[in-house]
């Protein structure tokens, strides 16, 4: 393959050779050899990105029990929606679960994460590509959970006997606490 190299030895200048020398670990004794991409207890969790957020263990599954999404907020997009049709079509999902969590960095409007995100860039929040920029924030996430559950409901591409439900993570405490939608 063009452009791969010896991954065992990264140039000591590359910003990506811890993560190069981990994955050479981690394929010296692969474990996940042979799972199947079928979603084996049926579920799809749409989450955020958060670090704090370890999605397989928060179910209680396994590698291999569930397909996860994840974007920031646990937004249901369009590109989320892409892949829950897939998830929900032909690869086992027949479940899913929206999952956001406490001490989001985007509850606020999108105005006020527009000004994070220029702050950042030492930018203004009114150039075009700033204000351009939809972050899709969440001004309140019972209500987000409700409208980005009834998004996925509507799909018409996402089967009718789709089970969709959603939940908020707790990041102090681990705890999952249901959602009513």
């Amino acid at each position: 393959m063009a452009g791969v190299t010896d991954a065992t030895a990264p140039h000591p200048d590359d910003p990506f050779a811890d993560v190069w020398s981990a994955n050479a670990a981690f394929a010296a004794d692969f474990p996940l050899a042979g799972l199947s991409g079928v979603a084996a207890k049926g579920l799809a969790l749409v989450t955020c990105m958060d670090t704090r957020i370890d999605p397989l263990s928060v179910l209680g599954a396994e590698p291999g029990d569930a397909k996860i999404i994840r974007t920031a907020g646990a937004r249901v997009t369009d590109d989320v929606l892409r892949s829950l049709v897939l998830a929900t079509n032909l690869l086992g999902a027949h479940r899913v679960l929206v999952v956001a969590h406490t001490d989001c960095g985007l509850v606020g409007s999108d105005d006020e994460v527009r000004a994070k995100v220029a702050g950042a860039l030492g930018r203004e929040p009114g150039e075009a590509e700033v204000a351009a920029y939809d972050p899709q924030a969440i001004a309140e996430p019972s209500s987000a959970l409700v409208a980005d559950v009834a998004r996925i409901r509507a799909h018409p591409l996402v089967p009718e006997a789709t089970v969709v439900a959603a939940a908020v993570y707790d990041v102090a405490t681990g705890r999952l606490e249901p959602v009513a939608v």
